[in-house]
C-alpha cells in the first residue's frame, strides 16, 4: 500500500456506475478497484463479499440498495466510483447520485441486452447531457451478442454510439475484447454534431486518427456521443480499455478551491454506534475539520453544525467504517472531492452547502405515490417503531413518515421490494418487528369553494374550550401547498395562542373530510378571543381542528388521486393491445406517433394501477416495451371517493372528538405516547 504521504492525484472524476438489475455493475466496480490496487481481492455478488454492497441486506439479496462510494487512481486521475441501485424501487438513490456525478458508465449485459430500466436510465443521462460510456458486460456468457446488440443500442438507447472494441469468440470462455480505433463509422457519428467534419467527409478529406480522437473526446464530454466497450467484469477482459476511456474521454470540470464552499449531501448513513455520517460532494471551495457549516434544506430550513470528523474518499485506500472503501483521513476536502462528514446531527439527504447547487434540487424521477401503514407486532412498541422509521426517513427524504393513529405510522414508498427492505432494516438495525398493511395510493383533498366557521368560547361537555377562533378556508393554486394568514391584529392575542392556532390548523389538514391530506388550501384567521386567566394555548390547539373541519365542510372538498404521465415505446404490432390495456386501466390516452421503428403512446395513468401496467407490459410487447413516467397533475376520483381511517378523533363528531381528547390527556398523564 502506498505511503499515506503520497500526494493525491491532481484530477478527481466522480463516476456513476448504473445499470438494470443483474447487468453486473457491482462486479464491474469490484474489478476496477481490484485492478488498480484499491482492494486486495475481488469480492463476489453471489458470495456476498463485495465492498460497495456492504450491508447484510445487500449481500443476501444480491442487489444494491444504497449508493456507495469507492475510489481508485489511474494515471493522474482519481476516480470516485458511485455504485448505484438498479432496482426500480430504489430509483431515488439513483436520482441523488446523478446530482453529484461528472460522468457515468452504463452497464449492459451482452446476453439480456437493452432492458426497460436501461432505457429509463439512459434517457435521464442524455437529458442531463452527462458524459456516458457504455460497457457491454458478460461477453463470455452463452448467448452473448455483439453486432445485433449494437443495433439495439442505436435503436433504443442512443443513435450516436462509437464502438471502441470488438469481440472475438463471443459467448465462449475464450471471448476477447479487441481494441477498435475510431474509423469511418466513428467519423460519421461525430459528423452528426459537427458541420465542418461533415463537409470534410463529403469532400473526401476525412480527419486523421489524432484529430478524430480529439473530436471523439470533445463530443463525449459534451454528452453528444457515447463510446461503447465490450468485456467481462468477472474475468477482467476489456476492463483496461474501459479504464483508458474513463481516463481520456470523461473530463471532470476544473473546480475553484478558493471560492465559497458549495456542495450537496447525496447520502446519509449511521455507524454501528448510531453516529450520523453525511456523504458530501464539494463543487467549489474547501471544507476543513472543526469548521462550522450551514446546510440549507430543500424545504427552506437550514441546519448549522461543526464538522467533528472528515474522511475524504481517496485512492488507493483501505476498508473503512461500515466496510466502505475510504482512504487515509485528510484534514480538508477540496472542490471536486467527496468526503464523509461527522458532527452534523441535523443534516439530511438533499441538503446543500452554499446558496446554490448545480442540480438545483430538480427531480428526474417521480416522487413516491404509494403508502403503507406500519404497526408494531408487539404491543408497546409504537414509540420505538416511529423513532426507527423517522431515522430511516432521515437517510431517504422521499420516505415520508407521519403518525397514523393507534400507534401506527404511515410511510410513503415506491413499491413492494422497498417495503420488504424497510421491514428487514427495522428488524436488523432497530430490533423492531413490524407489520405492514397493503400498499395503497396516496390521495389528497382540495377545497372546491370558500367556507367559514367560528367557535365562541363556551362550555361543551367535559371540556372547556376557553378560546374564540374563526377560520376561513378557500382553494389555492395547484402546487402552492398551504397558505396561512391572519385578518386579525397580531397583538390582540398572546403570541403562544397564535402559534397554537397555526400549528393545530396545519396538523388538522393532514386529514380532511374523507381522511386524506388537504393540499393547495388557504387558511385565514378571521376571529380571535380569549378570557384571561382561564384561556390556555391548549384551548386554542384543541378547538382549532373543530373550526377548520366545519369550514372545510362549508367549502366542500373533492378527493384527487395521484397520476403519472407515462410514455410507452412499443413494437407497432403490439400498440393495439397496449392501448386496450390503458383504456381498461382508466388512463387518459393522449398522442401516439412513430419514432425510430417503434410506436410511442402517451397517457395519464392513476398511480394505483401503474403496477398493473408495469407488470403486463413485458408480456404484451414480447419483452420489448419500455416505459418512462413522471408526475402528472392529480385528477378527481371517479365514482365514490374512498375514505381513509381517521387518527385525529374526527373533529366533525363532537362525542368522538371529546373522547379522543380525554384519552390523549390520560395517556399523556401516564407518560404513554399517543397517535
Amino acid at each position: 500500500m502506498p505511503d499515506p504521504s503520497t500526494p493525491l492525484p491532481r484530477t478527481t472524476l466522480n463516476l456513476g456506475v448504473l445499470a438494470h438489475v443483474d447487468a453486473g455493475k457491482t462486479s464491474l466496480t469490484e474489478r476496477l478497484l481490484f485492478d488498480h490496487g484499491a482492494i486486495p481481492e475481488l469480492g463476489s455478488v453471489d458470495a456476498g463479499s463485495t465492498r460497495t454492497d456492504s450491508g447484510d441486506l445487500e449481500r443476501e439479496r444480491g442487489i444494491t440498495i444504497r449508493s456507495a462510494v469507492a475510489a481508485f487512481a489511474t494515471g493522474d486521475t482519481q476516480v470516485n466510483v458511485v455504485d448505484t441501485p438498479g432496482h426500480p424501487d430504489f430509483i431515488a438513490e439513483v436520482e441523488r447520485a446523478l446530482a453529484v456525478l461528472d460522468g457515468a458508465v452504463l452497464v449492459l449485459s451482452a446476453v439480456e441486452g437493452v432492458q426497460a430500466q436501461t432505457r429509463v436510465l439512459m434517457r435521464s443521462l442524455r437529458r442531463l447531457r452527462l458524459p456516458t460510456l457504455l460497457f457491454v458486460n458478460k461477453i463470455d456468457r452463452m448467448g452473448a451478442r455483439t453486432d445485433s446488440l449494437l443495433a439495439d443500442i442505436r435503436r433504443h438507447l442512443a443513435p450516436g454510439i462509437v464502438p471502441l472494441s470488438a469481440v472475438r469468440d463471443p459467448g465462449t470462455a475464450h471471448a476477447l475484447a479487441v481494441p477498435l480505433p475510431p474509423g469511418e463509422a466513428a467519423a460519421e457519428a461525430l459528423a452528426e454534431h459537427d458541420d465542418a467534419l461533415l463537409a470534410r467527409l463529403v469532400d473526401g478529406t476525412p480527419p486523421g486518427a489524432r484529430e478524430l480522437g480529439a473530436a471523439l473526446a470533445e463530443q463525449t464530454a459534451a454528452g453528444l456521443v457515447h463510446p461503447v466497450f465490450f468485456g467481462s467484469a468477472l474475468t477482467g477482459e476489456g476492463v483496461a480499455q474501459l479504464t483508458e476511456g474513463i481516463r481520456t474521454l470523461l473530463r471532470p470540470p476544473t473546480p475553484d478551491p478558493h471560492a465559497p464552499a458549495r456542495g450537496t449531501v447525496f447520502a446519509v448513513e449511521r455507524t454501528g454506534g448510531g453516529r450520523k455520517v453525511a456523504y458530501v460532494r464539494l463543487f467549489a471551495g474547501t471544507v476543513r475539520e472543526r469548521e462550522r457549516l450551514t446546510f440549507h434544506h430543500p424545504d427552506g430550513g437550514r441546519h448549522r453544525g461543526r464538522v467533528t470528523g472528515l474522511d475524504v474518499v481517496t485512492a488507493p485506500g483501505a476498508t473503512g467504517v461500515a466496510g466502505h472503501v475510504t482512504g487515509h483521513v485528510v484534514g480538508s476536502l477540496t472542490a471536486g472531492g467527496i468526503a464523509r462528514l461527522s458532527g452534523l446531527p441535523g443534516v439530511r439527504v438533499g441538503d446543500r452547502l452554499g446558496e446554490r447547487s448545480p442540480s438545483g434540487g430538480v427531480r428526474h424521477f417521480p416522487p413516491p405515490g404509494l403508502e403503507t401503514v406500519v404497526r408494531p407486532q408487539q404491543p408497546g412498541g409504537e414509540a420505538a417503531l416511529h423513532a426507527a422509521l423517522t431515522t430511516l426517513a432521515d437517510e431517504d427524504p422521499l420516505i415520508r413518515t407521519r403518525h397514523a393513529g393507534g400507534g401506527a405510522t404511515s410511510v410513503l414508498l415506491y413499491g413492494a421490494v422497498q417495503r420488504e427492505v424497510i421491514g428487514d432494516r427495522l428488524r436488523r438495525e432497530f430490533g423492531v418487528a413490524a407489520a405492514f398493511e397493503p400498499i395503497t395510493p396516496v390521495l389528497v383533498e382540495r377545497p372546491l369553494g370558500t367556507g367559514e366557521s367560528v367557535w365562541e368560547f363556551a362550555r361543551h361537555g367535559p371540556n372547556d374550550f376557553w378560546a374564540t377562533v374563526g377560520l376561513r378556508v378557500e382553494p389555492a393554486p395547484p402546487g402552492t401547498g398551504i397558505a396561512f394568514t391572519r385578518d386579525v391584529e397580531w397583538g390582540a392575542l398572546p403570541r403562544a395562542f397564535h402559534r397554537a392556532i397555526e400549528e393545530a390548523a396545519r396538523r388538522a389538514l393532514h386529514q380532511g373530510l374523507y381522511g386524506w391530506e388537504v393540499v393547495d388550501c388557504a387558511v385565514t384567521v378571521t376571529r380571535i378571543g380569549y378570557a384571561a386567566p382561564l384561556s390556555t394555548a391548549a384551548d386554542f390547539r384543541d378547538v382549532t381542528p373543530i373550526v377548520l373541519h366545519r369550514a372545510l365542510r362549508a367549502a366542500r372538498v373533492r378527493v384527487h388521486e395521484p397520476c403519472q404521465r407515462v410514455e410507452l415505446e412499443v413494437p407497432p404490432a403490439t400498440s393495439g393491445a397496449v392501448t386496450g390495456l390503458l383504456a381498461a386501466l382508466g388512463a387518459d390516452i393522449g398522442a401516439s406517433f412513430e419514432r425510430g421503428g417503434s410506436w410511442v403512446l402517451m397517457a395519464d395513468l392513476p398511480v394505483r394501477v401503474s403496477q398493473e401496467l408495469t407488470a403486463a407490459l413485458p408480456g404484451l410487447t414480447h419483452g420489448e416495451g419500455a416505459l418512462w413516467s413522471h408526475p402528472a397533475p392529480t385528477r378527481p376520483v371517479r365514482g365514490t371517493p374512498p375514505r381513509r381511517e381517521r387518527f385525529d378523533g374526527n373533529p366533525l363528531n363532537m362525542d368522538e372528538y371529546l373522547r379522543f381528547l380525554a384519552d390523549r390527556s390520560l395517556a399523556a398523564s401516564r407518560g404513554v405516547g399517543g397517535g
